[in-house]
């Protein structure tokens, strides 16, 4: 055929070529054309889901499994315990529902070298009297229980006094520190459940504070989340499917104050109450900018702060983070946020996947892994590396350090 004649074909034909015709007309077999043929039948070419993106990574790196911490671990926060009833984020009764039996706790802790779990959400009341006969009591130095502010009196005239009281009626029944959650901040109103929002530095809770410094209870304080969360939930936003798939968990617009109001608030109690020791939970609320928690460690020294569910800030700027755990070694608690029965939210639950995977950050140098067991990250579409921490500074972060706030002793 000349050229001419193939003009001429071409002309004819049309757009039946864009079709694969010109295959046919012509008696020969495209290999290009009849893929794009399939493909379009079978569909491949639809745009692929993001939930359903899972890549593999072709990195050849080395894996590291460690099956048992090198040192005894007290996991400084875990949830064992919660409110059987809560209204608009805040816990109004007493009583507790247990998310898992101490047993099986104990099984994981001793594959994995756990010497002891603290249970921050034992609650208050008869609730916590019940979390601590089935934790603490039945296996002594194995489990160690805080309690929660009583909202459920917040309406009382002479509440701060009334929850004063109550911190130290909770220490008498068992209870080895306070926990403050984000209702605090951000849940909590005038109207208990309604109405404006009570600040982070509410006077009212004063005597609160100080009550825990005649009983050396720690504060474990948690009282903003990522800053993603006070982002909106828009394709710029770096946790995008995590917002989308809590979409409460959300704290963007008027209606929350931001994470720096939050901060600066909590601050505030800091500098108010010297003498009280507060564990800043999450590396202190603001892993995403590790020089603002080291100035912060630096203004308030009963300040500390743990590191539960946020391996994947932490290990995504790995040197950045070493040079955080040597400066500031003697204020930062092993923590997971580990809950049982948590399979909906992986980067917490209470299993032996999850602490493989913080031995490995801590103790390896190992690159570019999963920050939790799951196929797709919940926390953000990355991996993380480990800080291979010198033997020294690891026996403080898994238990020394602990053991000095909770006044326990460790062999």
């Amino acid at each position: 055929m000349t050229w001419i004649s193939r003009r001429k074909v071409l002309s004819a034909t049309g757009m039946s070529i864009l079709s694969g015709g010109l295959g046919r007309l012509w008696g020969s077999e495209f290999a290009g054309d009849s893929r794009v043929d399939k493909a379009q039948k079978e569909g491949e070419n639809e745009p692929l889901a993001l939930a359903n993106y899972e890549p593999a990574s072709m990195l050849r790196l080395q894996e590291t499994h460690v099956a048992r911490a090198r040192y005894p671990v007290i996991d400084f926060h875990t949830h064992l315990t919660h409110s059987a009833h809560t209204v608009n984020g805040v816990a109004l009764g007493a009583e507790r529902v247990i998310a898992g039996p101490p047993k099986e706790m104990l099984a994981v802790m001793e594959r994995k070298n756990i010497l002891a779990l603290t249970n921050l959400t034992g609650g208050f009341g008869a609730g916590l009297q019940g979390a601590v006969s089935q934790y603490d009591k039945s296996f002594p130095t194995r489990f160690y229980t805080f309690t929660e502010p009583s909202y459920n009196l917040f309406q009382e005239p002479n509440y701060a006094q009334l929850q004063a009281d109550a911190i130290l009626s909770a220490h008498q029944a068992g209870a080895c520190g306070l926990k403050i959650l984000k209702t605090l901040g951000l849940y909590l109103s005038e109207q208990t459940t309604t109405g404006n929002l009570v600040k982070v530095d509410d006077p009212r809770f004063d005597p609160m504070w100080e009550t825990c410094v005649g009983l050396q209870m720690p504060v474990a304080i948690h009282v903003s989340d990522p800053l993603a969360f006070f982002r909106p939930t828009d394709r710029f936003n770096e946790r995008y499917e995590e917002l989308s798939n809590h979409p409460d968990w959300s704290f963007a617009g008027p209606r929350f104050p931001s994470n720096d109001e939050l901060l600066q608030a909590r601050n505030r109690v800091f500098a108010r109450h010297p003498r009280t020791n507060f564990v800043a939970l999450h590396v202190g609320n603001l892993a995403e900018d590790l020089a603002n928690v080291a100035e912060n460690l630096d203004r308030y020294p009963n300040m500390n702060v743990d590191i539960a569910a946020r391996l994947n800030e932490l290990g995504r700027q790995p040197r950045a983070t070493r040079k955080f755990f040597d400066k500031y070694q003697d204020r930062i608690l092993f923590g997971t946020d580990a809950t049982p029965q948590g399979e909906k939210f992986p980067q917490q639950v209470f299993n032996d996947s999850l602490y493989e995977i913080y031995f490995r950050f801590l103790e390896t140098d190992d690159e570019y892994f999963d920050y939790a067991p799951a196929p797709i990250p919940p926390q953000g579409r990355w991996r993380i590396s480990g800080v291979d921490l010198p033997d020294s500074i690891l026996r403080k972060i898994y238990n020394q350090n602990a053991a000095r706030l909770l006044n326990i002793s460790v062999t």
